[in-house]
């Protein structure tokens, strides 16, 4: 053999070895997805009726965490995801609602504090959204014409948006609809917000173009209210719902068990309490009129959930057809538990959603603060597939864990001067059986306040509520309360609340009793100009 032929081989060689290598040294690429006021046990990997079966699957090669805390409310759990730390300690204590000028209390998430797009941008990531933003102070977008401010996605590290600025609307002509920095106000005749996020969510990876890895984060209203899907996916979910809410409870309380979520000697707890205006009524006690309209609210809640999962499927395929599933990972969570608002009907379909936990959406019981949560990536997870990790964690910890899976440290030149490292943890050593470490973790929404540490959890439905004690431990679904008996332990919680608060920006609190509108007006008369700017 000549030199040259030689040479040429080499050649030959290099140009298949080097492409190799490379791929296997590239950063994951990651797709963050996440629903809006989904129950606990709302996912068919969850113990759920209703068919998801894409969801699943993800689950089924992945890690579920069975004791994923999130804020309580949407809003703040968004502001916790993008940026890893308290939601307080970023601007958005409430609500997007108005800006009330006081530090954990903006309306919107501070320019101090780098989102997860914004730190994945500059470490070479394309970076896609699509869905619910809810990040930006309702004044600095709702008049007429006007520019969003700085708090906006292709302003915060996102390269492409397609979605909503506010908290909720209705799923055919949502308001506040963008695309990149272009307001849409026309819709096509069969229009349907969930089925735009989805083939956005497709069309986005499909685009993306050369050898840097993406970044996609999906935010789904569904199924947030009002309760609207087409009617055909409606009545494919109708009979399933028709044996009622008492029935299905248990059903899923026993899929539950044998899905290892919970433990198998575990009872199935009736939360009374949470009926202040009337005893909670039984199935069979109904009239037929209202388990007719508790039949068609459980009929639109499944059906939204399952055209979301329609589109993960669409999108996993559309990776698969790239070549990049297995360099892929997936994260699948729900902002806050399901929630009460509207009426005995809604409350009665958020038992069920939140099946076996108490209270709802914005309270700070484990019914609201408690979200499923699984990941998925083959590279890592492969030990433990199909597994349940039951060490808690909780919505700040997914920045932090997807930096650790891409081998990116948090930038230091954002840290706030006040708030100097990250609230959350990597969850990858869960991966690799080797636990999390033991923390506390603390929660306020609305004046709701509560505080785990170990065993005890210390909560309160608002300022003006006594405390209960509360041994997860002995009773996992919060139904005795053992602040008399234990007087030293609510001091003590009591005062590692407080400290978090005054460190956090989260006191004081609103204690004046303001409802929603009350707490609008006042903050609007004394900031006329809602921009949420610092």
């Amino acid at each position: 053999m000549n030199k040259k032929t030689l040479f040429k081989i080499l050649l030959l060689n290099l140009f298949w070895i080097i492409p190799s290598v490379f791929c296997q040294n590239k950063k994951p690429n990651i797709v963050l997805i996440m629903c809006d006021d989904m129950g606990y046990s709302d996912l068919g990997c969850y113990g759920s009726e209703i068919e998801t079966p894409n969801i699943d699957a993800l689950a089924e090669k992945g890690v579920r965490f069975s004791n994923f805390r999130n804020t309580g409310r949407c809003c703040p759990s968004r502001a916790s995801l993008l940026t890893g730390r308290h939601q307080h300690a970023v601007g958005l204590g409430w609500m997007t609602a108005v800006d009330e000028h006081r530090p954990g209390y903006r309306g919107q998430i501070s320019s101090k504090i780098p989102t997860i797009a914004e730190i994945l941008k500059k470490n070479g990531y394309s970076t896609y959204m699509t869905g619910k933003w809810h990040l930006t102070v309702d004044g600095a977008w709702k008049p007429k014409n006007s520019q969003v401010n700085g708090s906006y996605p292709i302003k915060r590290g996102f390269d492409k948006f397609y979605g909503t600025l506010s908290g909720a609307g209705n799923f055919y002509r949502p308001k506040s609809l963008y695309l990149n920095e272009n307001r849409v106000s026309e819709y096509s005749k069969d229009y349907y917000y969930t089925h735009a996020i989805n083939h956005y969510s497709v069309q986005f990876i499909r685009n993306h173009e050369g050898s840097n890895p993406f970044f996609l984060y999906v935010a789904h209203y569904a199924p947030h209210r009002p309760l609207q899907a087409p009617q055909e996916r409606i009545e494919s979910c109708r009979e399933r719902y028709i044996k009622g809410y008492d029935f299905l409870r248990d059903q899923r309380f026993n899929r539950m068990k044998s899905l290892g979520l919970i433990e198998a000697e575990a009872q199935l707890p009736v939360h009374e309490r949470e009926y202040k205006k009337q005893p909670r009524p039984s199935w069979d006690s109904l009239d037929s009129e209202m388990q007719n309209d508790w039949i068609e609210e459980m009929a639109k809640y499944a059906a939204m959930i399952e055209i979301v999962d329609d589109g993960i499927g669409e999108l996993v395929e559309e990776i698969k057809k790239r070549g990049d599933f297995e360099n892929t990972v997936f994260l699948f969570l729900s902002d806050n538990g399901a929630t009460s608002e509207g009426g005995l009907i809604s409350q009665l379909a958020a038992d069920l959603s939140n099946t076996p936990y108490r209270s709802y959406k914005s309270k700070t019981y484990l019914g609201g603060t408690n979200s499923p949560f699984l990941i998925h990536y083959t590279k890592i997870i492969n030990e433990k597939t199909n597994s349940v990790e039951s060490d808690p964690a909780h919505i700040v910890d997914v920045l932090p864990t997807c930096l650790d899976l891409i081998g990116v440290d948090y930038p230091s030149n954002f840290k706030d001067e006040k708030i100097d490292s990250l609230d959350g943890i990597s969850l990858v050593p869960a991966f690799k059986n080797e636990g999390l470490m033991e923390r506390d973790f603390f929660f306020e929404h609305q004046t709701a306040s509560s505080v785990i540490s170990g065993d005890w959890k210390l909560v309160r439905l608002s300022s003006g509520a006594s405390w209960e004690l509360i041994n997860l431990k002995e009773d996992p679904f919060e139904q005795e309360d053992l602040s008399r008996s234990y007087p030293e332990k609510v001091t003590e919680l009591e005062k590692k609340w407080i400290l978090w608060g005054e460190k956090n920006n989260v006191l004081p609190l609103n204690t004046k009793g303001l409802s929603w509108n009350d707490r609008i007006k006042k903050y609007t008369e004394l900031y006329p100009d809602q921009d949420g700017q610092e």
